[in-house]
């Protein structure tokens, strides 16, 4: 994710922060100190770090159970409105997508558990009328009650927040993947749709953030499980560009607009000497390299380094999840020899979707035509 930058690798799994985060710590420093001083700010920025880092817990949460299925975790992400593991793909069976949405939330469960006895005298103390005026809940009891806040938040079934996802696993244990997400999808929009109109009336403005994350996030989950339901069983193989112009590592930007120009191409592989990949330009990229540097820039010091290449062999809508995650409009497709064989474009992805749609449509038209009467003579 751009905008973020490493500060620890712990299980394999690279944690970031996006730049982002700290202007939440700020807002909430400044909104402390105006309600108690210093002393209010330092124990606020300290609370929210806190609850970030039981936000922190909870994405562990997730990763380590999809690692009990075989799958990858590159890195987690803490931001503004919470944290996101970057699954390399999701569990195919709803059984297995159960047990990691789940694996988040229970971990917060685990720690109001454990800050409990520690909570309850305050707690106690809050409830008796006696000292409910004068009643200033401690850290570890803010920290208790934020994390039971997590749990209920998590739980909601919003697509795509953890309580959404529970919904549509149970939901694929009954009906078709595609259906349930789009189920899901919807309800996760409607309740977006209601948590931002509350957020922007009657605040705080953070709630109308996340509805918009939901909302959006609910979408690109639909549109995934439906690219998936379409392109089921399908490699990368049946539906890759294969005619394409790679360029040279030493070619310049010159060359590479020459290649813009003469062919349909918005984006080239870069490759070395022996024909192995060493990178990628994209068009974005070359546009912006142009203006500061000049035509006569190698295009080794544009390229995009550290894409994969995906195989021709890998399922359609593995590669698709892969090119969401790097957030880029082409990647490499290589064949068993690691040879360089074609490309993966979202175009790929959007004419597949609509060739197979129409097949579909029109295999369903010729089930609901009766067959002809027989001739009788």
């Amino acid at each position: 994710m751009r905008w973020s930058f490493h500060i620890a690798r712990i299980a394999g799994i690279d944690v970031k922060i996006h730049v982002t985060f700290f202007l939440l710590l700020a807002f909430y420093g400044l909104n402390f100190y105006g309600q108690g001083g210093p002393p209010a700010a330092i124990q606020g920025v300290i609370l929210i770090a806190l609850i970030f880092f039981c936000v922190l817990l909870h994405e562990f949460g997730h990763a380590l159970a999809a690692r009990r299925y075989g799958i990858h975790t590159p890195d987690i992400t803490l931001l503004p409105i919470g944290g996101v593991a970057r699954l390399e793909r999701m569990p195919d069976k709803p059984s297995e997508e159960l047990v990691v949405a789940i694996a988040g939330p229970l971990v917060n469960v685990v720690i109001v558990a454990i800050l409990f006895p520690l909570a309850y005298p305050f707690l106690r103390a809050g409830i008796d009328p006696s000292v409910l005026e004068r009643f200033e809940p401690g850290l570890v009891t803010q920290l208790f009650l934020g994390n039971i806040m997590l749990i209920l938040f998590n739980l909601i079934p919003a697509f795509p927040m953890d309580g959404g996802r529970i919904l549509r696993s149970l939901l694929a244990m009954r009906m078709d993947y595609a259906r349930a997400t789009g189920i899901a999808a919807t309800i996760g929009q409607a309740l977006a749709f209601c948590g931002g109109l509350y957020g922007l009336l009657h605040g705080p403005p953070i709630l109308a953030l996340v509805a918009l994350f939901v909302f959006f996030g609910a979408q690109s989950e639909a549109a995934h499980a439906q690219m998936r339901s379409v392109s089921n069983g399908l490699r990368v193989r049946d539906a890759m560009v294969t005619r394409f112009e790679a360029l040279p590592r030493n070619a310049t930007l010159h060359a590479a607009v020459e290649a813009v120009l003469h062919t349909s191409q918005h984006d080239f592989p870069i490759v070395d000497e022996t024909g192995n990949v060493c990178g990628v330009l994209i068009r974005d990229d070359l546009v912006v390299a142009l203006r500061k540097t000049g035509a006569d820039t190698p295009v080794a010091e544009v390229m995009r380094t550290g894409l994969p290449s995906v195989p021709d062999s890998m399922f359609f809508d593995r590669a698709f999840g892969i090119m969401q995650q790097v957030d880029t409009p082409v990647l490499p497709v290589v064949d068993q020899l690691g040879r360089l064989v074609g490309l993966f474009t979202p175009e790929n992805v959007g004419e597949l979707m609509m060739i197979q749609s129409a097949i579909a449509g029109s295999a369903e038209s010729a089930r609901r035509i009766p067959p002809p009467l027989p001739l009788r003579g």
